[in-house]
């Protein structure tokens, strides 16, 4: 019987997605870089691209979370003739840009409804990251009232999708595997992996571009789909 919910927290509860595309197109005009629709929106979705990009080295082992963003920032930057030419001048870019991502901080609608519904369950967060980029979210947000414990990768030391973060998630909360269930927006990130520890494993697709084949190797992993945290409770209970 599941008790415990674990919770990615980037685009499953905070919307991370949404606030970073707008974020970089407001910093695009602290840059000096003229407004124009067309090009803001390519270069929100290469800004993206290439979080994709170096944040996957990042959970490899590639790069560290701070060389990460400053291979962002440089990439991001070489079009405009403007690619920072040491780390520091790349880690200023980068943090002037999270000023104005901070500023489009929201949480996605459907987040506080769920966790309320959610009050007999023990909740937490397992997020790939580190404490003093995500903690702040949840304080600002208003979520951190909900978690009883919040786990990050940069603390522990290894990063979804290790079968090891989620399993020591369950430690944190003196329950085994089969008594938490997972939730997340990304398939084998979060998922897939959380059932390859022994989880029940959650995949909140809010994505209506999702091809079959995802479906299908959802379903062959034993995964659950929702497409909205609004059927979470429902599903859980069917799952009791």
């Amino acid at each position: 019987m599941i008790s415990v919910v674990l919770f990615d927290l980037d685009d499953t509860l905070f919307a991370h997605r949404r606030a970073v595309e707008e974020g970089v197109i407001a910093h695009l005009r602290e840059m000096g870089v003229v407004a124009d629709p067309t090009r803001d929106a390519a270069e929100a979705a290469r800004w993206t691209e290439l979080e994709e990009l170096h944040y996957s080295s990042y959970l490899a082992g590639r790069l560290d979370y701070l060389g990460q963003r400053r291979s962002r920032a440089r990439d991001f930057l070489s079009p405009y003739g403007m690619t920072p030419e040491s780390d520091a001048a790349a880690e200023r870019w980068f943090e002037e840009y999270l000023h104005a991502y901070r500023s489009a901080w929201t949480l996605h609608e459907d987040a506080l409804p769920a966790l309320t519904a959610l009050s007999g369950y023990r909740l937490g967060i397992i997020t790939n990251g580190v404490t003093h980029f995500q903690q702040p979210k949840l304080d600002a947000l208003g979520l951190t009232p909900y978690f009883e414990h919040v786990i990050t990768s940069g603390d522990f030391g290894a990063v979804k999708p290790d079968p090891s973060i989620f399993l020591h998630a369950c430690a944190v909360f003196g329950v085994d595997p089969a008594e938490a269930a997972y939730v997340g927006d990304r398939l084998n990130t979060d998922a897939i992996g959380a059932v390859g520890a022994g989880l029940t494993g959650v995949w909140l697709n809010r994505s209506t571009k999702t091809g079959p084949d995802a479906a299908a190797e959802a379903v062959a992993a034993g995964v659950w789909v929702i497409s909205s945290l609004e059927e979470l409770p429902n599903l859980l209970g069917a799952l009791a």
